[in-house]
């Protein structure tokens, strides 16, 4: 049953992250047709934002060490946005160099995620991306900042927002047009999601530049989504089949589901473009790629009436 809420938005774009966030953290490297075909599949249900993979070192992440190799198989899926990661301006160089013209840089709001994740203190890490930002908006790309560690930290504990702030306005002034908001463990709650969006918007940042990226470690993602919403945000990251985790902090479990995101939001009358069932048949087949069941619950309940 479907029961609109006037105070939420009426649309929502979920940038979807399985075939990039999901899949660098299998154990081993899902075959390039596999990966191809499953973004082929998640276009197909309507997605129209699908990350596609990183420009990474494969030293650093194998998993992605066929970018090269699987961008220009999907790249000119219509109507499809194909974001990727680019950590360095070596990894922007080859992107661009495939005609990529949208790309996304990753940082840390904490000292120790940056240490682990970027081997740079933060404020190291943003002078490196720096010059990555610049190049890319004058190649013509449309830029969106990651910042991981936005409400709590496996080795910190709880992270002030004013930290979370100052990484994201520096972002913003390198040229960001977008800003990702990562609970990259999963911990954390409604009213902190509302106060870190408030102290954005008080130093600048609007919330038409913001998205949400929550993991559901606690079961808080699709609550801490919600109230993101009744803030005005519209743009929502999540993983087909709940894929994903974080290979730097080993207490991140998956993101959010994009089946479990969507139930949500056409439950609440908010219009997404996706196919639910579509959707549900591809996390089912990329499941069985995987050789294990899909942790969303909806793919599950969903899955289970059709047998």
């Amino acid at each position: 049953m479907v029961v609109a809420d006037p105070e939420l938005p009426t649309r929502v774009r979920i940038h979807e992250v399985g075939a990039r966030d999901g899949l660098q953290n299998e154990k081993t490297a899902v075959p390039t047709a596999v990966k191809a075909e499953f973004i082929d599949r998640l276009a197909g249900a309507g997605l129209t934002t699908i990350e596609a993979t990183s420009f990474v070192h494969p030293k650093w992440v194998p998993q992605l060490a066929d970018a090269e190799e699987l961008y220009p198989r999907v790249s000119g899926l219509p109507g499809v946005d194909l974001p990727v990661l680019v950590p360095n301006r070596r990894g922007l160089e080859r992107a661009l160099a495939l005609g990529a013209r949208r790309v996304a840089v990753f940082a840390s709001a904490t000292e120790s995620f940056a240490k682990a994740n970027l081997n740079r203190t933060v404020d190291e890490s943003l002078a490196e991306f720096e010059p990555v930002v610049r190049e890319a908006k004058d190649a013509g790309a449309h830029v969106r900042g990651y910042v991981s560690m936005c409400f709590g930290d496996p080795w910190e504990g709880a992270v002030p927002a004013h930290r979370v702030a100052r990484v994201c306005t520096a972002l913003r002034d390198m040229g960001c047009d977008e800003l990702s908001l990562g609970d990259t463990i999963g911990v954390a709650t409604p009213g902190q999601v509302g106060a870190l969006l408030a102290l954005l918007n008080e130093r600048g940042v609007p919330t038409s530049a913001l998205g949400v990226h929550f993991h559901d470690t606690y079961g808080q993602a699709l609550a801490n989504t919600l109230a993101a919403l009744r803030h005005g945000v519209t743009t929502v990251d999540a993983s087909a089949g709940g894929l994903g985790g974080c290979p730097y902090a080993r207490s991140a479990t998956g993101n959010l589901a994009t089946e479990d995101l969507v139930w949500m939001l056409h439950g609440l009358g908010i219009d997404t473009g996706v196919d639910l069932g579509r959707l549900t048949a591809t996390s089912v087949w990329m499941a069985e790629q995987l050789g294990r069941p899909s942790p969303s619950r909806t793919v599950r309940a969903l899955s289970h009436k059709d047998q």
